[in-house]
């Protein structure tokens, strides 16, 4: 099945709420009011309450409590909220896909996500980390929308490479001609996100290939650090395993994750409440 097929095929598609399709929207205006998006945010019950859950998370360290949306966008900043909005929103578009580990899934992303925000922040590296963060969570997720297009040919590549084998994606492109990341870049065009998005989504997995983006290869490290994490790598395991070339163009090497980088349970406290 080709990539236009896949994305001809009605389960495919995930649904999304109307006020995150809003927000992802607002990304492309830069003349939306947080006072408008705040109201729609409070408009939604369920969503609302996430993200004043979230906001009062450990993650956040913020002084005092955070009791309206209004006062979560005023504490931690329009962007900070809107990327909370829209990786909640992804979290929750897929329900139940037949032999996927959807808690495996979300967890491996929002590894990836918070690893893209801290390496984000480094002074080598200096980029938008909420930026790093949501195209982090969202790297993965032209996975899901394979398992819910075309369930049988996606299970028989499980067999061969499951969803975190780092083969996975050459044994994509051997089988259908595209991998994981061309069907993310494709969604996040189909969901209307600003270009850069489908464009690191589509270069994460070869960030040294074309004109280089730094946005991918911090994705591509983060992806390889949760991935580690995991699946358990040893010290060897990691060594023989990091991507050398990548990391040294941003000016990172592997001590930056095994030395300088706290542990992923304590870099992503209080943030599990975003795919619980």
């Amino acid at each position: 099945m080709n990539l236009e097929a896949l994305f001809q095929q009605q389960t495919a598609l995930p649904s999304i709420p109307k006020v995150v399709q809003e927000v992802i929207e607002s990304f492309n205006n830069d003349s939306v009011s947080i006072e408008e998006i705040a109201k729609k945010l409070a408009a939604d019950q369920v969503l609302s309450a996430k993200i004043l859950r979230l906001a009062n998370s450990s993650y956040y360290h913020v002084s005092r409590t955070i009791g309206t949306v209004d006062d979560a966008v005023l504490m931690l900043g329009f962007m900070t909220v809107r990327t909370l909005v829209v990786s909640t929103g992804m979290a929750g578009s897929f329900k139940k896909l037949p032999g996927v580990d959807l808690k495996l899934f979300w967890r491996y992303s929002l590894d990836t996500a918070i690893v893209a925000k801290w390496l984000a922040k480094q002074k080598q590296v200096k980029l938008n980390s909420d930026f790093a963060f949501t195209v982090g969570l969202m790297h993965a997720i032209g996975q899901l929308v394979m398992h819910a297009g075309m369930p049988e040919q996606a299970l028989e590549v499980d067999k061969v490479a499951g969803p975190l084998d780092a083969r996975r994606l050459d044994v994509e492109r051997q089988s259908f001609g595209y991998d994981f990341a061309d069907v993310g870049a494709e969604l996040a065009r189909r969901w209307r996100f600003p270009d850069e998005f489908a464009k690191v989504i589509k270069a994460f997995p070869q960030p040294l290939k074309g004109e280089f983006d730094p946005f991918a290869a911090v994705v591509h490290l983060a992806a390889w650090r949760a991935r580690a994490e995991e699946n358990k790598y040893s010290a060897d395991e990691l060594e023989s395993t990091f991507p050398t070339e990548v990391a040294a163009k941003l000016g990172l090497s592997l001590a930056t994750f095994t030395e300088d980088m706290p542990p992923l349970a304590e870099l992503g406290e209080g943030m599990q409440e975003l795919i619980s």
